[in-house]
């Protein structure tokens, strides 16, 4: 029996995709999305909740995750942590929201240390690895030195913002880790400013987005005829929802889409320490203004599909249940802490015309191994091959295993991997995919 598609648009536009897409990362809690497009990609730099709960916020480093797509995201690991700050920042915790921004051939990305500054790191590509090069803070201007966005005019001239509970800002100069000038401290009329500003630009007018209202926290937004105000309160973007009760967004248009970054607590045992990046697609109103913007578990549509033939990272996911992820510096990330029940969901794989014959995996397993069952469509689809992950001599001790596929398989479909195994015990770890 043969599944073929319609066409790539037909499918695209008629998936039923029985699970949600939001939160977008279920591997680890993450909060504080800082979008950045380039060359065709989105790259998503957030901040790290860790699982121990302390009752406050536990942040160590910063994490990067890209997509063509929407829907597909790559965990690239981390980019930055405290380590990054050693010469002058706090060591034990405070890893908290950043941005980044190319530049000159470089990647700047700006990194509050609780209680120590506002840091600059620079890298020669997205992933890293940044380095601190001024040895100091960039910022030190109080404690209230936190959430900073970078934004260059059109005239080349970059602004920093940052601030709680009200905004500050300086103009940067063109070696992006010095400024010019004095901190100035800006104010939002009616004053609901609190934390958490993007700054940005559409047909002239000047945007500052920012968590408001006190706790809990909405979304809410101001504009400007200047990067340097006065500016004018518009109104709410999204109201207070959820179990976090801070909230930080940001936004980003890619390939004709208007994307809103912010997020909530709603992964298992999350909550205002445990936050999870989710994303909504938006269209401004005809006056330039936002459009209310409410969470959603269902997220957004795919804009582009994925080459199964390619070898595809394991951690590139749309959703995932039970499943973590590592990394080292000789595998890079990887799929780890695989169990019985748990699954991986990946959007949008166009097949093309001709079914490939076979899959292939990269494993690893110090136990027993265990399962894969590669279907299409949903959890109980056509099943396309099993791959059987044996016992390889340790955790980071990769076979390369190749299943023969039991069904041909054409156009664009999802592809979900279920994972079967002794009950309680883990059974394998997963490092890349490919249809020959």
């Amino acid at each position: 029996m043969k599944f073929k598609s319609i066409g790539v648009l037909i499918a695209m536009a008629f998936f039923s995709y029985s699970h949600a897409q939001n939160p977008i990362i279920q591997t680890k809690y993450t909060a504080d999305p800082a979008p950045m497009v380039y060359n065709d990609t989105v790259f998503l730099y957030v901040d790290h909740d860790e699982d121990a709960d302390i009752g406050f916020f536990n942040m160590k480093n910063w994490l990067l995750y890209k997509s063509t797509d929407m829907v597909n995201w790559t965990d690239c690991g981390q980019v930055a942590s405290l380590k990054t700050f050693s010469k002058w920042g706090r060591q034990d915790n405070g890893a908290w929201a950043l941005q980044c921004m190319p530049r000159n051939g470089k990647f700047y990305a700006y990194c509050p240390v609780q209680l120590s500054g506002i840091g600059v790191a620079v890298a020669n590509t997205p992933y890293g690895p940044f380095v601190d090069p001024i040895g100091k803070p960039l910022i030190n201007n109080s404690g209230d030195d936190i959430d900073p966005t970078i934004f260059i005019d059109d005239d080349g001239q970059a602004y920093l913002y940052w601030g709680n509970p009200q905004p500050y800002y300086v103009k940067m100069n063109s070696d992006m880790t010095s400024y010019s000038g004095k901190i100035t401290t800006q104010t939002v009329k009616p004053d609901k400013y609190v934390e958490g500003p993007w700054l940005t630009k559409r047909n002239g007018l000047y945007y500052l987005l920012y968590a408001a209202n006190g706790i809990p926290e909405n979304l809410a937004y101001a504009t400007s005829t200047s990067p340097l105000g006065p500016w004018t309160y518009k109104g709410v973007i999204m109201p207070t929802q959820g179990a976090s009760f801070t909230n930080h967004c940001g936004v980003a248009d890619f390939k004709g889409h208007s994307y809103f970054m912010y997020h909530t607590g709603k992964l298992p045992r999350g909550g205002g320490f445990g936050r999870s990046v989710a994303i909504e697609e938006f269209k401004y109103n005809a006056d330039g203004t936002f459009p209310t913007i409410l969470p959603t578990d269902k997220g957004v549509s795919p804009i582009g599909t994925m080459n199964p033939r390619e070898r595809v990272e394991a951690e590139t996911m749309a959703f995932s249940k039970g499943v973590k992820v590592e990394s080292n510096d000789e595998t890079g990330v990887y799929v780890c802490d695989i169990h019985r029940g748990d699954s991986m969901v990946v959007r949008v794989l166009d097949f093309g015309k001709t079914s490939p014959s076979t899959f292939t995996a990269s494993v690893a397993s110090a136990l027993q191994g265990g399962i894969m069952d590669v279907r299409i469509d949903s959890s109980h689809g056509p099943l396309l091959c099993t791959l059987n992950a044996p016992y390889t001599g340790g955790w980071e001790k990769w076979q390369t295993i190749t299943a023969n596929l039991n069904t041909k398989v054409e156009g664009v479909h999802d592809l979900y991997f279920i994972f079967r195994g002794n009950e309680g015990a883990k059974l394998f770890n997963f490092d890349w995919w490919k249809f020959q």
